[in-house]
């Protein structure tokens, strides 16, 4: 049976799109209007997902959620906002209410789809393989899900998770921008990965069937990988192929591990960290990021208003405190960090 989801929006021609792309998806869908028709709703009948606005008449989506999170029989529907409105205090907001997702508007359809796929999936694995005996323990379920997920939110790469089928399960945070970017990565509306050209889709594809007939014949492989050319012109992006369990699994599981990296992509965060670290000064932390930039030691000196004597002299200030002595070493500090630990 498939599952049935509640759509809130109260913008009509909006809800009505929506509504289409999640039918013609093979979706069960009720419609409401605002926070209030749709909380009527949730006391009439069951719903597998709620897909809601934020900003609404009568009672907004932020209001919903608590009330919907507050009711023991509606604590665990999953809950992903639709809004435009994605400023980190928002998600902040949402976040401590207890939302499982955003989706911003203007509305990429293909990952809405996803996104209600991967949180549908989630929910029947978790029923399917450990069902919660009390309140308490479901709770404390839902806690430790929630954790892994903003865990996972914090990597500085790319993560997706794969069933047999290709299908995108899972996405973390610095997936969801690189598809964004849409530059040598993308879903297609089948949830196929693609590569930026025909023939990395197909190199892309071969190494996650290898990942998969690998644990289907029991002979778990290590990983594989493939560079993904760009159209803006910027270095490849190098997807890592892995496969997840050790055997066979079931339908729906993830059973591969993809795992995708920008390596022109730096974590300013991740530097502060290495700052940090070192016992850097503004001054020298300055330096390292100029350097990881690609600049040239004259090149810094002008752009700061230093001399070069000054340059060099807060450059074996960095050689001492961060044990290298070479620039390669140094900047391999800054830009090699897997973890982006800003909030957002």
């Amino acid at each position: 049976m498939s599952a049935t989801i509640l759509c809130v929006e109260d913008e009509a021609d909006l809800r009505s799109d929506i509504c289409e792309e999640l039918v013609a998806a093979g979706y069960q869908v009720e419609e409401a209007g605002n926070g209030q028709e749709a909380l009527d709703l949730l006391r009439e009948r069951s719903f597998d997902l709620v897909l809601c606005d934020i900003t609404m008449p009568r009672i907004s989506g932020l209001d919903l959620l608590q009330r919907v999170r507050q009711a023991p029989d509606l604590a665990d529907l999953p809950f992903v906002f639709l809004t435009a409105l994605a400023g980190r205090q928002d998600i902040i907001a949402g976040k401590a209410a207890g939302v499982d997702d955003y989706l911003t508007k203007p509305i990429d359809f293909d990952l809405m789809l996803i996104t209600i796929a991967a949180r549908l999936d989630q929910v029947a694995r978790i029923k399917g393989t450990r069902p919660p005996t009390d309140a308490a323990e479901g709770q404390s379920l839902r806690a430790a899900l929630m954790g892994a997920d903003e865990a996972l939110n914090r990597i500085a790469v790319g993560v997706f998770l794969l069933d047999s089928d290709h299908r995108v399960l899972f996405r973390n945070r610095r997936a969801d921008q690189l598809l964004e970017e849409r530059d040598g990565i993308s879903l297609s509306r089948d949830l196929l990965l693609r590569g930026g050209r025909p023939q990395q889709t197909q190199a892309l594809r071969d190494i996650i069937d290898r990942a998969i007939a690998s644990l289907a014949n029991g002979a778990r492989q290590g990983s594989e990988a493939v560079a993904l050319e760009r159209d803006s012109g910027k270095r490849a992006l190098v997807a890592v192929a892995c496969p997840l369990g050790k055997g066979a699994a079931a339908v729906g599981e993830p059973v591969v591990g993809l795992f995708v990296t920008d390596p022109q992509w730096r974590s300013s965060d991740a530097a502060q960290a290495v700052a940090q670290l070192y016992g850097l000064s503004p001054a020298e932390t300055r330096l390292a990021l100029a350097l990881v930039r690609g600049l040239r030691l004259d090149e810094i000196a002008e752009e700061f208003g230093l001399s070069r004597n000054t340059v060099s002299y807060t450059l074996k200030n960095l050689f001492r405190k961060t044990e290298t002595d070479r620039q390669a070493d140094l900047i391999s500090l800054f830009i090699a960090s897997p973890v982006a630990l800003g909030p957002n």
